[in-house]
């Protein structure tokens, strides 16, 4: 290819991903595949490659790039970034509505609403087009440079373009606008999970995410954290009268602007839309703490002018809050499966997030002394989402005189049994295998390794309180009348039940030593063990050394088995079992084929088939799909939005194939 043939084909590329970029970004509408978009890419950096000196600033195969940071430079802001006023009630809101409209003298206002989005807000600057620079807010008057980072985020255009002619750029060489950055719900969990999987410490929420990944010195560590951007200010005057024009020419110069923003003129309106947004809070894809209301024209907000840091004609109706302060009642002792025992702090009832709470998460002994938190101390909790409340922190200048540290128990607050504390954890445990809580999450545990329906924790709970169970296998020899003792339970469902528990005593090996709860084997190590040893008695009498063996086993989970299995107690569990007629489905020992003793690792998402599709073509072809990234790894298999295990492959040089490179492979 010449250089002009080059230069041609390099400015097509570049125009149809930028138009991608729009369509997905904007409005919200993906015409092209993840995978054939990533060949475009691929194919642009390549021909760029080969003629260096055609390179610009502004190409989709530059958001990435320039050394670590030492440290962030200053900004300052051309106008200050200013803060929001906060109501909290109809009555506030109202309160705020009307000094607006007796200040502007106007009795009918149209007011602009929109979420409001929980995530770091940054000023992005353009001239003749080009993005040139991104800061932080800061203290409102100055920010910090973070332009290198916000170029990785795909949200943010690169250049701006007008889609239609009625956006004025010709007016202004330099244009500025305000936004958000954030991480969406989906990969807020992608990341935490992520992070779990490398042993490191996970975000509390996602503007903390955020936040910190927008912070990161390295810009390829931001390129990894799937951050998104809304715009919801256009600085530079092209030409809008009002807040409701500017999102419109928002859209058509390349941004998206913040979704379910309406204009309304009544409070009723207001009052309505507010209702709806904290109604579908949970559904939006993206965390919002409330609504900005905005008077709508733009020279009735100027005119309002500010009072301190916050514009008159602008302020947050926020939703109940996430944060709380509530006093911790007592601290209590959990039982899990394994024995170990976890802290709860039991609270006086408050509502977080609209939900009334009465206990909140402490993690363990470790997490008490970080925080420090007593009984009877004021403390602040804090609710993501759907999950468990959480202490955040102590109020300590709240702290009664004489407050006691918080200890860990001397015996199991169950069943009165010395508890244990074991070489490297920070858990505690209960020493008795025989512990009734113990036993009561194990039965949960097994049946739901086992796919039982219709049997959940109040009716085991129901059914060891009776003395009619104890231990997992009872559950194969339960009868009608056995379940007719209980509350909730007729001819009719407990005829049900037994028959669904009678179907499921064929039991495949794999999930049979999942429903065993053996500490540190998860579903894909209890499959791989199974298919390597092919029978659960050549798993009980397995060595250490046999099991290292195994892919993806090491010291530690191999001693975990060896241990299970070496206790009298459970190797009678396993009798169990069987005298309750449970037939233990041997597994199909591993295939030898042409992808023999080869590892794979699936990331992203793939476009031909499921995850659990590709990890069975592999399987059948005799090779083992794994979950994390080592050395011992021969390939990596990358579909669109990888997350950082690609990123970990090509640091410890292993194989990374294409979806279609792996297609080929597998023959598909």
């Amino acid at each position: 290819m010449t250089k002009v043939e080059a230069q041609k084909r390099i400015a097509k590329l570049r125009e149809s991903i930028d138009r991608y970029r729009y369509e997905y970004h904007v409005l919200d509408h993906q015409t092209i595949s993840d995978s054939a978009l990533d060949s475009l890419k691929h194919e642009l950096f390549k021909l760029e490659q080969a003629f260096p000196d055609l390179i610009t600033p502004d190409s989709p195969t530059q958001r990435v790039g320039g050394k670590a940071l030492a440290a962030f430079k200053k900004v300052t802001h051309a106008r200050p970034m200013l803060s929001m006023e906060d109501v909290f009630t109809s009555k506030e809101f109202g309160e705020w509505f009307d000094r607006v409209k007796k200040l502007s003298g106007q009795e009918k206002i149209s007011l602009w609403l929109m979420p409001k989005i929980d995530g770091l807000a940054v000023s992005v600057v353009y001239e003749n087009g080009l993005l040139v620079s991104a800061a932080t807010r800061g203290d409102g008057k100055v920010g910090e440079d973070v332009t290198m980072n916000v170029r990785t985020i795909d949200a943010v255009p690169l250049r701006l373009t007008a889609t239609h002619s009625s956006a004025p750029m010709g007016h202004a060489a330099r244009v500025e606008i305000r936004g958000e950055i954030y991480i969406s719900s989906k990969d807020f969990a992608k990341l935490n999970e992520e992070q779990e999987e490398r042993g490191e410490a996970t975000f509390a929420n996602p503007r903390n995410a955020a936040a910190g990944s927008v912070r990161q010195l390295d810009p390829t560590v931001t390129a990894l954290r799937r951050l998104s951007f809304v715009a919801w200010d256009l600085v530079t005057d092209l030409g809008q009268t009002s807040q409701s024009e500017e999102w419109e020419l928002l859209r058509e110069i390349g941004f998206c602007p913040t979704p379910e923003s309406v204009s309304v003129d009544s409070v009723s309106d207001v009052e309505r839309h507010w209702a709806h947004l904290q109604k579908k809070r949970d559904h939006l894809g993206f965390w919002v703490d409330g609504m900005v209301v905005r008077v709508d024209d733009n020279d009735a907000f100027e005119r309002l002018g500010v009072i301190g840091k916050t514009p008159r004609g602008l302020v947050a109706w926020k939703f109940p809050a996430e944060e709380v302060t509530t006093v911790v009642s007592d601290i209590q002792w959990f039982v899990g499966r394994t024995g170990a025992l976890t802290p709860v702090a039991l609270v006086e009832p408050t509502s977080v997030g609209g939900t009334t709470v009465q206990h909140a998460s402490l993690h363990n002994l470790d997490e008490i002394r970080r925080l420090d938190v007593r009984v009877g101390d004021t403390v602040v909790l804090y609710k993501a989402g759907d999950i468990i409340p959480k202490v955040k922190e102590v109020v300590l200048g709240l702290r009664a005189s004489g407050a006691a540290m918080a200890k860990a128990p001397e015996a199991c607050p169950v069943c009165g049994s010395p508890v244990e504390r074991r070489e490297g954890e920070v858990a505690v445990y209960c020493a008795n295998k025989k512990c009734a809580a113990q036993n009561q999450e194990a039965v949960l545990h097994a049946a739901r390794a086992f796919e039982i329906d219709g049997i959940g924790p109040s009716t085991i709970a129901a059914l060891m309180e009776a003395g009619i169970i104890q231990l997992p296998p009872d559950l194969f020899g339960l009868v009608p009348d056995d379940l007719k003792t209980l509350d909730g339970f007729a001819d009719r469902s407990a005829n049900k039940l037994v028959i669904e528990i009678q179907s499921k005593k064929r039991i495949p090996l794999d999930r049979f030593i999942t429903g065993l709860g053996i500490r540190n084997v998860g579903e894909e190590t209890a499959r791989d063990v199974a298919e390597t040893f092919g029978t659960i008695d050549g798993i009980m009498d397995a060595t250490v050394e046999n099991l290292t063996r195994v892919e993806n086993v090491g010291s530690v989970v191999a001693q975990s088995i060896v241990d299970f299995f070496w206790e009298e107690h459970n190797r009678n569990l396993v009798a169990s079992y069987a005298k309750h007629g449970v037939v233990v489905e041997p597994a199909h020992k591993r295939v030898t084929g042409q992808l023999a003793g080869k590892s794979f690792v699936l990331t992203g998402t793939l476009e031909s088939l499921s995850r659990d599709e590709a990890k069975e073509a592999i399987r059948a072809l005799g090779g083992d799909p794994s979950e994390s990234v080592s050395k011992k790894t021969h390939y990596v298999v990358v579909g669109s939005d990888p997350g950082s295990k690609a990123e970990k492959a090509r640091k410890l040089g292993v194989s990374i194939l294409s979806e279609s490179e792996f297609l080929t492979m597998i023959g598909r």
